[in-house]
């Protein structure tokens, strides 16, 4: 919740300086150094999970279902609002929920992909939206948890959260689903953080 809550007073932040100010930065560079870190952090957050093979040894095959459900039915519910965002194509509106809580990378992802088909002005608007959406993903985990525990069940919290099953909305799940489900939760968020970039850059690219 804090961690979204500064994202977006620094989103604000840069928006009032480039209404302010005649700044003129290279963006496409800098967003472009940004990513790089991103992808640095991505991996590594998965090489410091030490314990990652006991994780994996607890689990049954069956639960790889849990990340699975998350993707299918994010990329339905994503392609299902281009019905209501004409705006946008079916693609884009999938690229987006691609995220899945991941909201500094996909954005910097989307606004690179896209620029060269939509323009810079398209690709960033649409870039600015995922920033929006999956922090909104992100704080409705933390938020929602234990009602998603209450009527959906205790899985429903780690597929609400995305990526941030593994981090940040992990002690919410464990108060939530109980510690029983850290190592799906952990290994439900490694997964799906490695699934970002690719459905990313594939919906991009349709």
């Amino acid at each position: 919740m804090k961690s979204s809550i500064i994202v977006l007073t620094f989103f604000a932040i840069g928006c009032l300086t480039g209404l302010l100010t005649d700044a003129r930065l290279d963006g496409h560079n800098i967003s472009m150094y940004i990513l790089y870190v991103l992808m640095l952090q991505v991996g590594i957050n998965i090489g410091c999970k030490k314990d990652l093979k006991q994780i994996v040894s607890q689990l049954h095959i069956r639960m790889l279902a849990i990340p699975l459900a998350t993707v299918v039915g994010t990329l339905l519910f994503s392609a299902l609002a281009s019905v209501l965002l004409s705006r946008w194509s079916v693609f884009d509106c999938m690229a987006v929920g691609s995220g899945f809580a991941y909201y500094s990378l996909s954005s910097i992802l989307i606004t690179q992909f896209k620029e060269a088909s939509l323009g810079v002005q398209l690709a960033t608007e649409l870039g600015t939206i995922a920033l929006l959406a999956n922090i909104f993903r992100e704080m409705m985990a933390l938020l929602g948890s234990p009602l998603f525990t209450k009527f959906f069940g205790k899985l429903a919290p780690i597929s609400a959260a995305g990526v941030n099953s593994m981090d940040v909305v992990l002690p919410v799940i464990t108060r939530c689903s109980g510690r029983e489900m850290i190592p799906i939760a952990i290994l439900h968020g490694i997964l799906i953080d490695v699934s970002v970039p690719l459905f990313v850059s594939l919906f991009c690219s349709l």
